[in-house]
């Protein structure tokens, strides 16, 4: 008979799902950890990582087949051959979309965590307190220093390499030695900073991976195929991180196959009792117990689970009573941005495959910069020669242009914004209770947009890009944008955010929903605002934070 009852429960395997799992084992608990999809084994289960993409059935390229079945996998460029099994099955888990929105889901052992871009940076003062300063939405009810002494224990576990330069607004922290920009980032670096002095500034990207060794792992190896799983353990994942040290403990169990339906909550003592899970293989139901929750699905999916719990009290679900549940959706918006040729390097290359690129932190509306916009963005890229590739679209031949095709090509040189989007009510989602998955569930429906604060900034991220290639001396720069539908930058956050007021937010300061103090919700659902940064180590860093008040609150016989 499978034990149903554990001190705490865990849904969802992702990057907070499996920080949950990892403090709250090493903290003594005897944990659950639930995941709706398959199994996905560290280093075993990794089948392309060591295999060329000329091994592969398809060389890289994906299936008819597959196309249908994954039609918002293909809108983007997360579309190969690789990797596919590790994005859902679009067929059998549908959501409708009232307004364009591309959702990209992992529902395997370890999430998204195997798949992340893997930069990590903190959010500033500045950030958390954007929201108070602006008059928009709701304030914060934590500042940096709540949350700077957990960064600086999930990046010391995690393994974060980076540079430390003192900027205020993108705080340093505890970080393994930088990866090395190029020679063409270096002299487009110095000379921003001739132009621009300490008001702009192209450094290294801060990254999950490995410049030193960390027991368990090795370095990151420069093969820049992180998203087929590391057999090196080189970055930070589920795999490679949290769940051996989880299960190190003897404390840990994990199902997978488990899709959570509901939070079963007691409304006399105004607590979860557990879960309700729907086995997806069998389609039979289990109730699981546990003194704590910790709902950790990704934040559309932890609101889902929301949305269909305790509804005989809160006819709109658990944490609902503020009316603030499945609102204020963010995302980061990018596909944009400039790139050019760079002049004067033929003599040089670059070794390895740098698993990252350069990143420049936020420079709008900072000090005397004012906009016509709130916030701000920040830019990704990288420098790099051309390869072979450069030249198979004009389908020559000859003994002349095989040669030609033996030397590098030109420098080239380019990023991408990232921008802020402002948590506004009306961007939402809901249960569409007319359309079900292949388990007879009802799906989400998207209802969430850029406005005209986004739009505004798109222009200077475009412009701005483009000045500092030109002043840097970047020849033949040109600008792009396609588009930014909500959800590709793959950055989802808000929907039950945390908050001072249970008028006005779904959880508190400790990520505990006010309604039920004993869920605490630590993926991107919490986040008040986004920033321009990616998220994923905040989400660590507050998931961490919350594990040590949960703790705490049991040991005072509080949850």
């Amino acid at each position: 008979m499978e034990n149903n009852t554990y001190d705490a429960i865990v849904v969802g395997s992702g990057i907070s799902g499996g920080w949950a799992a990892k403090e709250l084992c090493e903290r003594g608990l005897k944990v659950l950890m639930l995941e709706r999809g398959s199994p996905y084994e560290h280093v075993k289960d990794y089948k392309s990582a060591l295999r060329e993409p000329w091994d592969l059935p398809h060389r890289g390229r994906t299936t008819v087949e597959q196309k249908k079945k994954y039609p918002v996998i293909h809108r983007g460029w997360a579309a190969s051959e690789a990797v596919m099994d590790g994005w859902v099955n679009e067929e059998d888990c549908p959501y409708t979309e009232l307004k364009p929105f591309t959702w990209w889901r992992s529902y395997r052992m370890g999430g998204r965590s195997t798949l992340w871009g893997r930069q990590s940076y903190r959010l500033s003062q500045m950030d958390f307190e954007a929201n108070e300063r602006d008059g928009i939405a709701v304030p914060w009810p934590i500042g940096y220093n709540d949350i700077a002494p957990w960064y600086d224990h999930v990046e010391k576990f995690a393994g974060i390499s980076g540079s430390l330069e003192n900027i205020a607004h993108l705080p340093d922290g505890q970080f393994l030695p930088p990866m090395e920009l190029n020679c063409v980032e270096k002299d487009v670096a110095k000379r921003i900073k001739q132009e621009y002095g300490d008001k702009r500034h192209l450094i290294i990207g801060r990254v999950a991976n490995l410049t030193a060794l960390i027991p368990g792992r090795s370095k990151c190896q420069f093969r820049n195929r992180c998203w087929e799983g590391c057999p090196f353990g080189g970055y930070f994942s589920t795999q490679s991180s949290t769940l051996p040290a989880a299960m190190k403990t003897g404390n840990l169990t994990v199902r997978p196959y488990s899709l959570v339906r509901q939070i079963l909550y007691d409304k006399n003592t105004k607590k979860a009792t557990g879960v309700e899970v729907l086995d997806t293989e069998t389609n039979q139901t289990y109730e699981f117990k546990s003194k704590v929750v910790f709902l950790c699905a990704s934040a559309l999916n932890s609101t889902w689970v929301l949305f269909n719990s305790a509804t005989d009290i809160w006819p709109e679900g658990l944490g609902s009573s503020s009316g603030e549940l499945g609102h204020n959706v963010m995302d980061h918006h990018y596909n944009i941005g400039a790139s050019g040729i760079v002049e004067g390097y033929e003599d040089r290359y670059i070794f390895g495959k740098r698993a990252n690129g350069f990143y420049i932190p936020r420079f709008v509306n900072i000090g005397s910069d004012k906009r016509d916009y709130l916030r701000g963005f920040g830019y990704q890229g990288g420098a790099s020669r051309e390869g072979w590739g450069r030249e198979v679209a004009e389908l020559n031949i000859g003994g002349d242009f095989k040669d030609a095709l033996t030397e590098p090509g030109q420098w080239t040189i380019g990023a991408t914004g990232f921008g802020e989007i402002l948590p506004y009510h009306e961007n939402k989602i809901s249960l569409d209770k007319d359309r079900k998955d292949k388990w007879g569930l009802p799906v989400l429906a998207m209802d969430a947009e850029l406005k005209d604060n986004e739009l505004k900034m798109r222009k200077d991220m475009q412009e701005e890009m483009k000045a500092m290639l030109t002043i840097a001396g970047v020849k033949n720069v040109n600008t792009w944008d396609s588009g930014h539908a909500m959800g590709h930058g793959i950055h989802e956050m808000g929907t039950a955010r945390m908050g001072h007021d249970p008028k006005t937010s779904v959880l508190n300061k400790w990520n505990q929903v006010w309604d039920c103090p004993n869920v605490y919700v630590t993926d991107g659902a919490c986040m008040t605002s986004s920033g321009c940064q990616n998220p994923s180590l905040t989400y660590m860093a507050l998931t961490a934070r919350a594990v040590d008040h949960a703790v705490n609150e049991l040991k005072k016989n509080n949850s």
